[in-house]
């Protein structure tokens, strides 16, 4: 039986989260954080041809109190030489090493990377987009570059091999697919436009899409790997690095991949947040598809509308066009409406109507967010379609199908997130509420098609809540009498008992390099290692600073990619030379 289910069934959730986050093994006292900084400062600037020589120059240094650097040299190629507390301060320098000699060479292979548009294109197979073969073979030639085994297999997946095939296989998941685009509004708030795929860097922040979500980390782990063979650290483990190809459009390669591939005994998603997240919602999706209905040539009819690219994707911006005859009426009569829809709905957001060549165009402007945290942001899409309800209802436009759709979407959903008009509303004490965004907006075929996203906590089986959601749904479309299909879908939450030195382990490293409190975190988005064993989260975001990923202006700062690089390469080493994790 499932750990989730053991606590389902005694009704002891709350009890265990709180054993969970109470019962971690105490830190060493390996190397405090302020020592690691000083060390960081006073070693930059430094040309190393090795790690050996950066401890030489470490050694010379008065700012270590109690890190006997001599005895560290002396000690850490042999696995016997040196106590587990020094083991751990070696690898914290390690870290600090990786930083400092390849910081620049990993933002420049990042912005290589970056420059590669790999988000998938409508009716091109991803084995056959020639951006992701492109990618595929960057990736081979920095894998060889490394000195490091690297295959592709399938066209699906990446895999990049560290260590012979001794002690456990430990699995460190990345994704080089990334959501798709609308360049319009990669623009920053001076007016600077921004290239989607070209590193930009600006102060201290890289922008770009991928840079955090999740190029970055295929970047850090590739250096760190290149870092552990070439110091010829003594291994007890070996690690391969999966690069998915899928994770953002339908998340089907890995299960592929291990259909004729070795599961990793141990599996670790560089793709979410730090400390180390035992704890995954389940994502669902709520599809409506509405049939086109035409209208009259005479009125004020909606014939386009946009909105997230994805389902998972909040945008900043929905836009929809509307046809009519006179448009400078209609944009006289739309902006006393807007202004006053916005300031009614929180003012927090703004609507703008305006004529172009397509016809009257009006834009509602939010903030954009990744689906798994509505929150964060202010969603456009959910505001346009009850802007365009608000005018239905009032005669200023003819209806459609368009506006079957906001009626829909506002009568079921509305503007929050937690979905209370749709009657699924429930939250764990751990990981939180159910989310309901609303995101993609499509129209192709005839139809309009728009989708909410969903993460759901434990608490609630989720084939039974999307069975009753449907039939909810469907009552209300044949009560309306409105012409619409439903495709509902939702999976499990992951939900783990953190057990073992090794999980223990990730969250010291995490803990002591980012001076963050030591407890166990859950996380609204899903990874490839949701139905992996011993699977959890260990970067690369913060759970306290807004996720950019998927937003426009996606940004990573550079402060926390080296950090990043600091901590995955402590975590490598220290890793693979546990003997028992």
């Amino acid at each position: 039986m499932s750990w989730n289910s053991i606590l389902q069934r005694a009704g002891l959730r709350a009890v265990a989260c709180a054993l969970l986050l109470s019962s971690c093994t105490l830190a060493f006292a390996d190397m405090d954080k302020s020592v690691a900084d000083t060390f960081s400062v006073e070693l930059s600037g430094g040309s190393y041809a090795g790690f050996d020589e950066f401890l030489q120059a470490a050694e010379t240094l008065d700012v270590g109190k109690g890190v006997d650097i001599k005895t560290l040299r002396n000690g850490y190629r042999d696995e016997q030489g040196l106590t587990a507390s020094q083991r751990n301060t070696l690898y914290r320098l390690l870290g600090i090493y990786a930083r400092l000699k390849y910081g620049d060479e990993a933002m420049q292979m990042l912005a290589e990377l970056v420059a590669i548009p790999t988000f998938e294109v409508e009716s091109l197979p991803q084995t056959e987009n020639p951006e992701f073969q492109r990618f595929a073979k960057a990736l081979e030639n920095i894998a060889k570059d490394f000195g490091l085994a690297f295959r592709n297999v399938g066209g699906q997946v990446y895999e990049v091999t560290l260590g012979e095939p001794r002690g456990e296989l430990i699995g460190l998941h990345a994704h080089a697919d990334v959501v798709p685009v609308n360049p319009d509004l990669w623009v920053l708030d001076d007016g600077t436009r921004l290239d989607p795929f070209k590193v930009t860097r600006i102060g201290n922040r890289m922008y770009g899409r991928g840079t955090q979500d999740d190029k970055n980390g295929i970047v850090v782990t590739l250096y760190a790997m290149r870092i552990v063979q070439d110091e010829q650290l003594p291994l007890l483990h070996h690690f391969r690095l999966l690069v998915d190809t899928r994770e953002e459009t339908g998340g089907d390669a890995i299960p592929w991949y291990f259909e004729s591939n070795p599961v990793p005994d141990y599996n670790i998603a560089l793709d979410g947040d730090y400390p180390v997240v035992i704890a995954e919602k389940g994502y669902g999706v709520v599809m409506a598809s509405f049939p086109a209905r035409a209208t009259t040539p005479e009125g004020a009819a909606v014939v386009e509308v946009t909105g997230g690219l994805a389902t998972n994707q909040i945008p900043a911006q929905s836009t929809a066009w509307i046809r009519t005859a006179a448009p400078e009426v209609l944009v006289t009569t739309l902006k006393p409406l807007g202004d006053s829809f916005a300031a009614e709905h929180g003012g927090n957001f703004s609507v703008g109507a305006s004529v172009d060549s397509r016809g009257v165009r009006l834009d509602v402007i939010g903030v954009s967010a990744h689906s798994s945290d509505p929150g964060s942001g202010i969603n456009p899409v959910s505001r346009m379609f009850a802007l365009l309800d608000k005018l239905r209802s009032e005669g200023v436009l003819e209806a459609n199908h368009y506006t079957d759709a906001a009626r829909y979407a506002t009568e079921n959903w509305g503007l929050d997130y937690l979905g209370t008009r749709a009657g699924i509303a429930y939250s764990d004490p751990f990981m939180g509420p159910l989310t309901a965004a609303q995101t993609f907006v499509s129209s192709e075929d005839d139809q309009l098609r728009t989708a909410v996203n969903l993460r759901l906590p434990i608490g609630r089986q989720p084939g039974e809540l999307v069975s009753d959601l449907q039939g909810r749904l469907e009552t209300w479309a044949a009560s309306n009498d409105i012409d619409v299909e439903f495709q509902t879908g939702a999976r499990d939450p992951m939900y783990r008992n953190p057990e073992g030195a090794w999980v223990n382990a990730l969250l010291d490293v995490a803990v002591e390099n980012l001076n963050i409190p030591r407890e166990f975190g859950s996380s609204a988005g899903g990874t490839s290692i949701h139905d992996l064993p011993n699977g959890v989260q260990f970067g690369l975001s913060r759970s306290d600073e807004k996720y950019t990923g998927h937003n426009a202006g996606e940004f990573k700062t550079v402060d926390q990619f080296l950090l990043d690089l600091s901590i995955v390469t402590e975590m490598i080493a220290r890793l693979g030379g546990m003997r028992e994790l």
